[in-house]
């Protein structure tokens, strides 16, 4: 299980050091893709997860439009990554553009994958979040 938040510095080489608590759950591969829409981030799937939505996408209709844009979109942007033998993965110099990333980065871990940010955009995305606030109603909904 992805839990908590990493600060982390990228090397010259655009490589990421994994914290040593997600290394077991992410296994020998995985998948880096761009979060969805306008989010500033992107999304580390251990390979378990990652075919759970390859399954989903394979079961969308091929003849649907939305479908289609879904699966460019998803599976154009995603890149295999192989952690070296000390735990760093190289994430792609062109994902890292679209998200603002240049070499701090923040690992957040939720439950079962991890989104990878800057510090600026995970700032702003905490305190949108402090301003909106979950409010008791919001848990409820939720279930929580």
């Amino acid at each position: 299980m992805f839990l908590g938040t990493h600060h982390h510095r990228l090397d010259s080489k655009g490589r990421l050091t994994l914290p040593s608590r997600f290394r077991p759950f992410l296994g020998n591969e995985m998948v880096v893709t761009k979060g969805p829409g306008s989010e500033r981030c992107l999304y580390l799937f251990p390979m378990s997860k990652w075919a759970e939505i390859t399954a989903k996408l394979d079961a969308l209709p091929l003849g649907s439009r939305d479908a289609r844009m879904a699966r460019r979109l998803i599976m154009g942007q995603a890149r295999l990554v192989t952690p070296d033998r000390i735990g760093r993965i190289i994430i792609p110099s062109e994902l890292r553009e679209q998200v603002g990333i240049q070499q701090e980065v923040v690992l957040v871990g939720l439950q079962t994958y991890v989104e990878i940010w800057s510090p600026e955009a995970w700032a702003e995305e905490v305190e949108q979040a402090k301003e909106h606030g979950l409010a008791e109603e919001q848990w409820l909904n939720l279930g929580i």
